[in-house]
């Protein structure tokens, strides 16, 4: 029975880490790095779009929206987030979008991705991401 105790403690000590629910009713959670608050690991969300890839943004070209900061690669992708920040944002406040279909959070890989819908999509890692596409 002791076993059992500590396992469920450490299930809920660990839970935080790996799954939450909105920290606010009005206004959507977005996932950030932990310790930084730097959207999809620092990677370029236009990217995704204009290149069909990630990535890696920079410190130089950084924009806030919706709490935490978006690194474009270039002066031009951050001038086209900042013009259409909603288009360019990942959906579900960069939370994986098979968890928040499943009704929890959870973090993302930037190279799990997708454009569905005109949307980017970020999953937890490659393994789900070929489960849920």
């Amino acid at each position: 029975m002791q076993g059992a105790h500590f396992a469920l403690a450490l299930v809920l000590a660990l839970s935080p880490l790996v799954m939450s629910g909105p920290a606010l009713a009005d206004k959507a959670p977005v996932w950030i790095s932990f310790g930084f608050n730097v959207a999809i690991e620092g990677y370029d969300p236009v990217a995704y779009f204009t290149y069909s890839r990630p990535d890696q943004g920079s410190d130089q070209f950084r924009l806030s929206y919706q709490g935490p900061e978006y690194c474009s690669a270039s002066s031009t992708n951050r001038d086209a987030f900042k013009a259409n920040q909603a288009r360019f944002a990942p959906q579900f406040g960069g939370y994986c979008a098979r968890t928040v279909s499943q009704g929890y959070t959870a973090g993302v890989d930037p190279n799990a991705w997708a454009i569905v819908g005109g949307r980017l999509d970020l999953n937890h890692n490659k393994d789900i991401q070929s489960i849920w596409y």
